[in-house]
Protein backbone atom coordinates (compact mmCIF):
# COMPACT_ATOMS: atom_id res chain seq x y z
CA UNK A 1 0.00 0.00 0.00
CA UNK A 2 3.15 2.53 1.15
CA UNK A 3 4.24 1.39 -2.57
CA UNK A 4 1.35 2.64 -4.35
CA UNK A 5 0.61 5.69 -2.80
CA UNK A 6 4.29 6.90 -3.56
CA UNK A 7 3.72 5.71 -6.98
CA UNK A 8 0.29 7.54 -7.13
CA UNK A 9 2.47 11.04 -5.46
CA UNK A 10 5.51 10.86 -7.68
CA UNK A 11 3.17 10.50 -10.68
CA UNK A 12 1.26 13.53 -9.39
CA UNK A 13 3.89 15.51 -9.00
CA UNK A 14 5.47 14.45 -12.32
CA UNK A 15 1.87 15.75 -14.17
CA UNK A 16 1.79 18.82 -12.46
CA UNK A 17 5.41 19.61 -13.20
CA UNK A 18 5.33 18.73 -16.92
CA UNK A 19 2.09 20.46 -17.61
CA UNK A 20 3.97 23.62 -16.06
CA UNK A 21 6.86 23.11 -18.13
CA UNK A 22 5.07 22.19 -21.34
CA UNK A 23 2.70 25.93 -21.33
CA UNK A 24 6.36 27.36 -20.35
CA UNK A 25 8.43 25.96 -23.74
CA UNK A 26 5.45 26.81 -25.68
CA UNK A 27 5.65 30.33 -23.92
CA UNK A 28 9.13 30.44 -25.10
CA UNK A 29 7.81 29.39 -28.81
CA UNK A 30 5.29 32.05 -29.03
CA UNK A 31 8.71 34.77 -28.41
CA UNK A 32 10.96 32.30 -30.72
CA UNK A 33 8.30 32.49 -33.40
CA UNK A 34 7.37 36.61 -33.35
CA UNK A 35 11.45 36.71 -33.68
CA UNK A 36 11.61 34.33 -36.60
CA UNK A 37 9.01 36.30 -38.29
CA UNK A 38 10.87 39.31 -37.72
CA UNK A 39 13.92 37.83 -39.44
CA UNK A 40 12.58 37.52 -42.93
CA UNK A 41 10.99 33.49 -42.97
CA UNK A 42 7.89 33.10 -44.72
CA UNK A 43 5.05 32.08 -42.80
CA UNK A 44 3.40 29.21 -45.34
CA UNK A 45 7.70 27.75 -45.11
CA UNK A 46 7.63 27.68 -41.40
CA UNK A 47 4.36 25.77 -41.45
CA UNK A 48 5.38 24.04 -43.65
CA UNK A 49 8.13 23.32 -41.94
CA UNK A 50 7.36 22.65 -38.07
CA UNK A 51 4.08 20.62 -39.64
CA UNK A 52 6.50 18.00 -41.46
CA UNK A 53 9.27 17.77 -38.35
CA UNK A 54 6.24 17.49 -35.46
CA UNK A 55 4.90 14.41 -37.94
CA UNK A 56 8.16 13.14 -37.74
CA UNK A 57 8.70 13.74 -33.66
CA UNK A 58 5.15 11.85 -33.02
CA UNK A 59 5.54 9.23 -35.32
CA UNK A 60 7.03 6.96 -32.41
CA UNK A 61 4.91 7.76 -29.83
CA UNK A 62 1.80 6.92 -32.56
CA UNK A 63 3.63 3.83 -33.57
CA UNK A 64 3.76 2.34 -29.76
CA UNK A 65 0.77 4.03 -28.33
CA UNK A 66 -1.82 3.24 -31.03
CA UNK A 67 -0.67 0.90 -33.80
CA UNK A 68 -3.27 -1.86 -32.11
CA UNK A 69 -5.96 0.78 -33.42
CA UNK A 70 -4.96 1.01 -37.21
CA UNK A 71 -6.59 -1.86 -37.54
CA UNK A 72 -10.14 0.41 -39.26
CA UNK A 73 -11.58 0.89 -42.90
CA UNK A 74 -10.14 3.33 -44.95
CA UNK A 75 -13.18 4.99 -46.10
CA UNK A 76 -14.26 8.40 -48.36
CA UNK A 77 -15.71 9.96 -45.36
CA UNK A 78 -12.74 9.28 -43.02
CA UNK A 79 -10.27 10.40 -46.01
CA UNK A 80 -12.26 13.69 -46.61
CA UNK A 81 -12.35 14.37 -42.99
CA UNK A 82 -8.30 13.69 -42.41
CA UNK A 83 -7.95 16.01 -46.11
CA UNK A 84 -10.36 19.00 -44.05
CA UNK A 85 -8.21 18.63 -40.58
CA UNK A 86 -4.98 19.26 -42.51
CA UNK A 87 -6.32 22.51 -44.03
CA UNK A 88 -7.77 23.52 -41.36
CA UNK A 89 -5.82 22.72 -38.76
CA UNK A 90 -2.94 22.68 -40.00
CA UNK A 91 -2.45 24.91 -42.61
CA UNK A 92 -4.89 27.62 -42.02
CA UNK A 93 -4.85 27.66 -38.62
CA UNK A 94 -1.51 28.05 -38.11
CA UNK A 95 -0.86 30.63 -40.73
CA UNK A 96 -3.38 32.53 -39.55
CA UNK A 97 -1.65 32.42 -35.91
CA UNK A 98 1.36 33.61 -37.41
CA UNK A 99 0.38 36.14 -39.19
CA UNK A 100 -1.51 37.43 -35.99
CA UNK A 101 1.90 37.17 -33.69
CA UNK A 102 3.80 38.86 -36.63
CA UNK A 103 1.62 41.67 -36.35
CA UNK A 104 0.18 42.03 -32.69
CA UNK A 105 2.36 40.27 -30.04
CA UNK A 106 3.34 37.16 -28.33
CA UNK A 107 1.20 37.54 -25.20
CA UNK A 108 -1.83 38.39 -27.01
CA UNK A 109 -1.11 35.27 -29.48
CA UNK A 110 -1.07 33.06 -26.31
CA UNK A 111 -3.77 34.45 -24.80
CA UNK A 112 -6.39 34.25 -27.81
CA UNK A 113 -6.61 30.46 -27.87
CA UNK A 114 -7.77 30.48 -24.39
CA UNK A 115 -11.09 31.03 -26.44
CA UNK A 116 -11.38 27.77 -27.72
CA UNK A 117 -13.59 25.55 -25.10
CA UNK A 118 -16.61 28.38 -25.18
CA UNK A 119 -15.94 28.61 -29.10
CA UNK A 120 -16.38 24.31 -29.31
CA UNK A 121 -19.24 24.35 -26.75
CA UNK A 122 -21.01 26.80 -28.89
CA UNK A 123 -20.14 25.14 -32.52
CA UNK A 124 -21.22 21.77 -30.89
CA UNK A 125 -24.23 22.57 -29.46
CA UNK A 126 -25.21 24.37 -32.75
CA UNK A 127 -24.79 21.59 -34.89
CA UNK A 128 -26.36 19.08 -32.03
CA UNK A 129 -23.42 16.90 -31.37
CA UNK A 130 -23.59 18.67 -27.39
CA UNK A 131 -26.66 18.95 -25.29
CA UNK A 132 -27.51 22.65 -24.55
CA UNK A 133 -30.52 22.54 -21.36
CA UNK A 134 -32.08 25.99 -20.95
CA UNK A 135 -32.84 25.48 -17.32
CA UNK A 136 -29.16 24.34 -16.49
CA UNK A 137 -26.95 26.02 -14.74
CA UNK A 138 -23.68 25.19 -16.20
CA UNK A 139 -25.02 25.48 -20.21
CA UNK A 140 -25.62 29.06 -19.05
CA UNK A 141 -22.10 29.56 -17.26
CA UNK A 142 -20.58 28.08 -20.40
CA UNK A 143 -22.34 30.32 -22.43
CA UNK A 144 -21.50 33.30 -19.79
CA UNK A 145 -17.68 32.50 -19.86
CA UNK A 146 -17.62 32.42 -23.49
CA UNK A 147 -19.41 36.07 -23.74
CA UNK A 148 -17.06 37.18 -21.60
CA UNK A 149 -14.04 35.76 -22.95
CA UNK A 150 -15.18 37.63 -26.35
CA UNK A 151 -15.78 40.57 -24.25
CA UNK A 152 -11.75 40.14 -22.78
CA UNK A 153 -11.24 39.88 -27.23
CA UNK A 154 -12.92 43.49 -27.42
CA UNK A 155 -10.94 45.14 -25.09
CA UNK A 156 -7.78 43.88 -25.98
CA UNK A 157 -8.71 44.72 -29.56
CA UNK A 158 -9.93 48.32 -29.44
CA UNK A 159 -8.11 49.72 -25.97
CA UNK A 160 -4.49 48.56 -27.08
CA UNK A 161 -2.97 51.23 -29.31
CA UNK A 162 0.56 49.72 -30.30
CA UNK A 163 3.36 52.19 -30.41
CA UNK A 164 4.31 53.17 -34.07
CA UNK A 165 8.28 52.68 -33.16
CA UNK A 166 7.67 48.43 -32.35
CA UNK A 167 9.71 46.25 -34.88
CA UNK A 168 6.53 43.23 -34.94
CA UNK A 169 4.92 46.27 -36.95
CA UNK A 170 5.59 46.59 -40.83
CA UNK A 171 7.28 50.15 -41.61
CA UNK A 172 4.52 52.37 -42.73
CA UNK A 173 4.48 54.23 -46.15
CA UNK A 174 6.15 57.97 -46.44
CA UNK A 175 3.18 60.38 -45.35
CA UNK A 176 1.38 58.04 -43.68
CA UNK A 177 0.28 58.19 -40.07
CA UNK A 178 1.89 56.30 -38.19
CA UNK A 179 -0.42 55.70 -35.17
CA UNK A 180 -3.27 55.08 -37.60
CA UNK A 181 -1.03 52.32 -39.46
CA UNK A 182 0.16 50.55 -36.09
CA UNK A 183 -3.72 50.54 -34.58
CA UNK A 184 -4.68 49.23 -37.97
CA UNK A 185 -2.09 46.57 -38.34
CA UNK A 186 -2.86 45.45 -34.43
CA UNK A 187 -6.58 45.54 -35.60
CA UNK A 188 -5.62 42.95 -38.68
CA UNK A 189 -3.51 41.17 -35.81
CA UNK A 190 -5.86 40.28 -33.51
CA UNK A 191 -8.11 39.45 -36.69
CA UNK A 192 -6.31 36.92 -37.51
CA UNK A 193 -5.95 34.90 -34.75
CA UNK A 194 -9.90 35.21 -33.29
CA UNK A 195 -10.16 33.53 -37.05
CA UNK A 196 -7.27 31.37 -36.23
CA UNK A 197 -8.86 30.35 -33.09
CA UNK A 198 -12.20 29.62 -34.57
CA UNK A 199 -11.55 27.82 -37.26
CA UNK A 200 -9.30 25.47 -34.69
CA UNK A 201 -12.69 25.05 -32.55
CA UNK A 202 -14.42 23.95 -36.03
CA UNK A 203 -11.33 21.57 -36.06
CA UNK A 204 -11.82 19.66 -33.23
CA UNK A 205 -15.49 19.23 -33.20
CA UNK A 206 -14.77 17.72 -37.00
CA UNK A 207 -11.84 16.04 -35.28
CA UNK A 208 -14.06 14.02 -32.39
CA UNK A 209 -16.05 13.05 -35.26
CA UNK A 210 -13.13 11.41 -36.72
CA UNK A 211 -12.19 9.93 -33.72
CA UNK A 212 -15.24 8.02 -33.81
CA UNK A 213 -13.86 5.84 -36.58
CA UNK A 214 -10.21 6.33 -36.03
CA UNK A 215 -9.89 6.42 -32.49
CA UNK A 216 -6.37 7.37 -32.36
CA UNK A 217 -5.39 10.73 -31.54
CA UNK A 218 -1.70 10.31 -32.03
CA UNK A 219 -2.09 8.94 -35.21
CA UNK A 220 -4.20 11.46 -36.42
CA UNK A 221 -2.15 14.38 -35.52
CA UNK A 222 1.00 12.76 -37.48
CA UNK A 223 -1.41 11.95 -40.34
CA UNK A 224 -2.73 15.70 -40.20
CA UNK A 225 0.54 17.43 -39.77
CA UNK A 226 2.17 15.61 -42.63
CA UNK A 227 -0.60 16.14 -45.02
CA UNK A 228 -0.88 19.49 -43.90
CA UNK A 229 2.41 20.45 -44.59
CA UNK A 230 2.88 18.95 -47.86
CA UNK A 231 -1.13 21.40 -48.49
CA UNK A 232 1.19 24.32 -47.36
CA UNK A 233 4.27 23.80 -49.47
CA UNK A 234 1.76 23.02 -52.53
CA UNK A 235 0.33 26.70 -51.45
CA UNK A 236 3.83 28.16 -51.08
CA UNK A 237 4.96 26.85 -54.45
CA UNK A 238 1.97 28.49 -56.27
CA UNK A 239 2.47 31.69 -54.55
CA UNK A 240 6.31 31.85 -55.18
CA UNK A 241 6.93 30.00 -58.01
CA UNK A 242 9.32 27.92 -55.56
CA UNK A 243 9.76 26.77 -51.84
CA UNK A 244 11.12 29.97 -50.52
CA UNK A 245 12.48 30.41 -47.03
CA UNK A 246 11.56 34.16 -47.33
CA UNK A 247 15.03 35.75 -46.77
CA UNK A 248 18.43 35.03 -48.08
CA UNK A 249 19.91 36.08 -44.49
CA UNK A 250 18.38 33.02 -42.66
CA UNK A 251 21.09 30.41 -42.25
CA UNK A 252 20.69 26.84 -41.31
CA UNK A 253 21.43 26.82 -37.60
CA UNK A 254 18.05 28.87 -37.75
CA UNK A 255 16.96 25.98 -39.86
CA UNK A 256 18.05 23.59 -37.05
CA UNK A 257 16.56 25.71 -34.22
CA UNK A 258 13.16 26.16 -35.79
CA UNK A 259 12.83 22.23 -36.30
CA UNK A 260 14.06 21.42 -33.00
CA UNK A 261 11.61 23.52 -31.39
CA UNK A 262 9.05 24.10 -33.15
CA UNK A 263 9.32 20.68 -34.43
CA UNK A 264 10.43 18.03 -32.03
CA UNK A 265 9.81 19.99 -28.77
CA UNK A 266 6.57 20.89 -29.23
CA UNK A 267 5.81 17.38 -30.47
CA UNK A 268 7.04 15.74 -27.51
CA UNK A 269 5.15 18.43 -25.79
CA UNK A 270 1.98 17.27 -27.08
CA UNK A 271 2.61 13.72 -26.84
CA UNK A 272 3.16 14.36 -22.81
CA UNK A 273 -0.07 16.84 -22.71
CA UNK A 274 -2.17 13.36 -24.48
CA UNK A 275 -1.15 11.29 -22.10
CA UNK A 276 -2.24 13.86 -19.11
CA UNK A 277 -5.41 13.30 -20.61
CA UNK A 278 -5.42 9.86 -20.17
CA UNK A 279 -3.76 10.45 -16.54
CA UNK A 280 -6.58 13.12 -15.43
CA UNK A 281 -9.12 14.34 -17.86
CA UNK A 282 -8.66 17.23 -20.34
CA UNK A 283 -10.02 20.17 -17.48
CA UNK A 284 -6.72 19.34 -15.41
CA UNK A 285 -4.50 20.22 -18.84
CA UNK A 286 -6.58 23.37 -19.61
CA UNK A 287 -6.53 24.83 -16.59
CA UNK A 288 -2.37 25.63 -17.32
CA UNK A 289 -2.63 27.58 -20.59
CA UNK A 290 -2.51 30.78 -19.18
CA UNK A 291 0.86 29.39 -17.86
CA UNK A 292 1.93 30.19 -21.65
CA UNK A 293 0.28 33.92 -21.70
CA UNK A 294 2.24 34.54 -18.57
CA UNK A 295 5.72 33.33 -19.78
CA UNK A 296 4.93 34.89 -23.46
CA UNK A 297 4.46 38.05 -21.18
CA UNK A 298 7.74 38.07 -19.06
CA UNK A 299 9.69 36.50 -21.82
CA UNK A 300 8.49 39.29 -24.31
CA UNK A 301 9.74 41.77 -21.85
CA UNK A 302 12.98 40.41 -20.84
CA UNK A 303 13.96 40.22 -24.53
CA UNK A 304 12.03 42.86 -26.68
CA UNK A 305 11.11 45.60 -23.93
CA UNK A 306 7.23 44.80 -25.23
CA UNK A 307 5.52 45.89 -21.92
CA UNK A 308 1.43 45.23 -22.09
CA UNK A 309 -0.59 47.61 -22.15
CA UNK A 310 -3.42 48.51 -19.08
CA UNK A 311 -6.54 47.46 -22.32
CA UNK A 312 -4.41 44.18 -22.69
CA UNK A 313 -4.05 43.61 -19.43
CA UNK A 314 -7.96 43.90 -18.86
CA UNK A 315 -8.74 41.72 -21.59
CA UNK A 316 -6.57 38.73 -20.53
CA UNK A 317 -8.21 39.18 -16.80
CA UNK A 318 -11.33 38.63 -18.61
CA UNK A 319 -10.41 35.83 -21.41
CA UNK A 320 -9.08 34.18 -18.11
CA UNK A 321 -12.01 34.28 -16.14
CA UNK A 322 -13.98 33.60 -18.98
CA UNK A 323 -11.99 30.15 -19.62
CA UNK A 324 -12.28 29.08 -15.98
CA UNK A 325 -15.76 29.72 -15.93
CA UNK A 326 -16.15 27.68 -18.54
CA UNK A 327 -13.90 24.92 -17.14
CA UNK A 328 -15.58 25.06 -13.62
CA UNK A 329 -19.05 24.10 -15.72
CA UNK A 330 -17.79 21.35 -17.94
CA UNK A 331 -16.05 19.71 -15.09
CA UNK A 332 -19.15 19.55 -13.09
CA UNK A 333 -21.77 18.70 -16.21
CA UNK A 334 -22.98 15.24 -16.14
CA UNK A 335 -20.50 13.45 -19.79
CA UNK A 336 -21.67 11.08 -21.07
CA UNK A 337 -17.83 10.47 -22.60
CA UNK A 338 -15.40 8.73 -21.12
CA UNK A 339 -11.75 9.95 -20.64
CA UNK A 340 -9.95 7.17 -23.13
CA UNK A 341 -11.59 9.17 -25.97
CA UNK A 342 -9.96 12.75 -25.43
CA UNK A 343 -9.12 13.99 -28.84
CA UNK A 344 -5.94 16.66 -29.21
CA UNK A 345 -6.49 20.20 -30.08
CA UNK A 346 -4.30 22.72 -31.09
CA UNK A 347 -0.75 24.34 -32.31
CA UNK A 348 0.23 26.23 -30.02
CA UNK A 349 -0.95 22.87 -27.30
CA UNK A 350 -4.35 22.56 -25.42
CA UNK A 351 -5.93 19.62 -25.05
CA UNK A 352 -9.87 19.26 -25.17
CA UNK A 353 -12.36 16.35 -24.16
CA UNK A 354 -14.54 15.27 -27.10
CA UNK A 355 -17.94 16.40 -27.70
CA UNK A 356 -19.12 13.74 -29.40
CA UNK A 357 -20.58 10.70 -27.70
Amino acid sequence: MLGRATGNWVEEMLIISGLLAVQCIMGFYVVFVNRVLALGVNPLFLVALTGSTSAVALLPFSVALERKKWNVKITPVLVAQMVTLSLGGMTMFQMLMLLGIEKTSPTIASAMPNLSPGLIFIIAACLGFEKFEKQCKYSKAKILGTLVCLGGIMVMSFLHSPPPASPQFNKPHLGENTNSYGYYDWMLGCFYLFAGVVILSCNSVLQAATLVNFPAPLSICTITSMMGSMFTAIVLFIMKGKIDIGSPDIGIMLIGEICLLGGVVIGACIAFQVWCVRKKGPVLVSIFSPVQTVCSTILSAVFYHQMISLGSFVGIVLMFCGLYVVLWAKNNETHDVSIEDGILVSSVGDVEKPLLS
